[in-house]
């Protein structure tokens, strides 16, 4: 059952929901009431996901976590994924992965990913993820304006093609608050952080980042690729009567952390 239109415009909003844990609680809370059972949550138990997953576990701690294990994961990260969903007392981390037959026909010695990194993200995310989207609603993921200049317009309330919703209750939050939030609570850190990587996926796509780029440029460094197929870029809606210079420096402004 798709998300209904007055369903949807009961969703709140870009421009409506604040950057706060209070906000980002309340936000939540509403939806996890609204559409019981119907709520799912997409994570890559990366750089700043425990932020998000601890606020779903202080709301209900049996919301569905799906985890896509594309078999080309650190391995820090699947050792993250086992220690944080302990220390939150996540009770129903779902981990989903390729279909092995698939895998073997199409990948058979591990090179897609050298020469056709889509086609690599199609088999090893995208299609896991579909067999599992109709059997919810909302997707809460914890995508933010400030990690990318392609997520700068990133709305907190996202309709998809299917009639779901893409839920992105931290969309507004900075690089100070996740770190200030991380801090405050005592949540463990992915091991790969104090290496250098504040964006991680999988080991071959995925690089530490250097000083002055944004958290996501050491995701397919070097390709015109920003995102896996999962989510898509969301582009900068410009002001009334915006030159190309005016959407530029608007874009470049959204990506750049607040201090």
């Amino acid at each position: 059952m798709a998300v209904s239109e007055d369903e949807y415009k009961a969703l709140p909003h870009q421009g409506v929901v604040a950057a706060s844990e209070e906000e980002t609680g309340r936000v939540l809370a509403s939806v996890l009431a609204r559409f019981p059972g119907r709520v799912a949550v997409i994570s890559s138990f990366g750089a700043e996901s425990a932020v998000l997953l601890a606020q779903i576990a202080a709301q209900d701690k049996a919301v569905p976590v799906f985890f896509l294990d594309t078999g080309r994961h650190f391995p820090e990260t699947l050792a993250y994924r086992d220690e944080l969903s302990q220390h939150l007392g996540l009770e129903d981390v779902r981990t989903l992965q390729p279909a092995r037959k698939e895998v073997e026909y199409r990948d058979p010695e591990g090179q897609l990913v050298a020469f056709d990194p889509d086609a690599c993200c199609a088999l090893r995310k995208v299609e896991p993820l579909d067999v599992v989207l109709p059997e919810f609603d909302i997707w809460v993921t914890g995508r933010k304006r400030m990690q990318a200049a392609t997520r700068a317009a990133l709305p907190v309330a996202e309709r998809q093609a299917d009639g779901s919703v893409k839920l992105n209750p931290l969309a507004g939050w900075s690089e100070a608050q996740i770190a200030d939030f991380m801090k405050e609570k005592a949540l463990p850190a992915h091991p790969l952080v104090a290496r250098g990587y504040r964006s991680i996926g999988c080991e071959p796509c995925t690089r530490p980042v250097g000083a002055g780029e944004d958290s996501r440029a050491g995701r397919w460094a070097g390709l015109a690729k920003t995102e896996c197929g999962l989510h898509r870029p969301v582009p900068v809606t410009p002001p009334p009567g915006a030159d190309k210079e005016e959407i530029s420096a608007t874009a470049l402004l959204a990506e750049r952390p607040v201090e």
